[in-house]
């Protein structure tokens, strides 16, 4: 993970929590959004000074018993405590076992492509931490091409999401969507230059949407379930999607999609041009 940003999630989940909900006044003269630094501290039961030294990214490697105390005063949600959780050991991984950040994936190997064309019938894809669509099958590209999701020369989902009116139209769960891959984008971090330079560019393009999520980091989201898709020209999809790891490096996924239903199913049937049945849907 990124230097400082353990210390970085806990200020955000700081200023995200109103004091009316630990029964601190809510008056007019506050200029800090959510507790302040001296409030949780003493909430934790820990000093100013050392809390300060945490949301700095001064010290990274608090002890288990101040976390649980941390995520407590903060009122964490059991996702919150895990994603903390995970950013603590993987502060004490970088200094029991340092190594350089590995360059941004941007190629795939021969074999990766060959298992896309073997799924002939199910629209996958490979993507990187970017986001980033490295690789996908036909069946992919008659379902995203529509949605202008494989427009330019490098087709990225995240820029795609927040910049195109066309995601809005197509997720009615946009939000939920847009949390997602940001979350994901700060999951996937690793100490990585390159993301940040990237959500800056994505910052500076779209604003608020994304740079308010960003701040805010979300907690992403499980690497399964349904989507539903508002789809130009097969009408209403619900998607269920499963994310695999590719390779060793653990830098690239490879997504697949099948349809969460009959209707779907058919949908999708007639949207790539085979027989019906071919693909049956998935429980829900």
């Amino acid at each position: 993970m990124m230097d400082g940003e353990l210390g970085a999630f806990l200020r955000s989940r700081r200023e995200a929590l109103p004091p009316g909900r630990v029964g601190l006044p809510e008056g007019p003269r506050r200029r800090t959004p959510g507790l302040r630094r001296a409030e949780l501290a003493t909430l934790a039961q820990v000093s100013v000074e050392y809390l300060t030294r945490l949301e700095q990214g001064r010290d990274t490697r608090p002890s288990p018993e101040i976390l649980a105390a941390l995520a407590d005063a903060l009122q964490l949600t059991d996702a919150d405590r895990e994603h903390l959780r995970q950013l603590a050991a993987a502060n004490h991984s970088r200094q029991l076992c340092p190594r350089g950040t590995p360059a941004v994936a941007r190629t795939v190997r021969p074999s990766v492509r060959a298992l896309l064309d073997a799924v002939r019938d199910t629209p996958a894809h490979v993507t990187n931490r970017l986001g980033d669509l490295l690789a996908w099958n036909d069946p992919f590209d008659r379902l995203a091409r529509p949605l202008g999701l494989l427009d330019g020369s490098r087709p990225n989902l995240p820029w795609w999401l927040f910049t195109d009116e066309r995601a809005r139209e197509a997720f009615a769960d946009w939000a939920e969507m847009a949390d997602h891959q940001v979350a994901e984008l700060h999951r996937l971090r690793q100490g990585d230059p390159a993301t940040d330079e990237f959500a800056d560019r994505l910052a500076r393009t779209v604003g608020l949407p994304f740079a308010d999520r960003w701040r805010r980091r979300p907690v992403p989201a499980a690497q399964h379930g349904i989507r539903a898709l508002r789809h130009p020209q097969a009408g209403p999809l619900r998607l269920a999607f499963e994310t695999l790891t590719v390779g060793d490096a653990g830098d690239q996924w490879l997504v697949a999609h099948l349809p969460a239903d009959p209707a779907t199913a058919t949908r999708l049937d007639q949207l790539l041009g085979r027989a019906p049945g071919r693909l049956r849907a998935v429980a829900g």
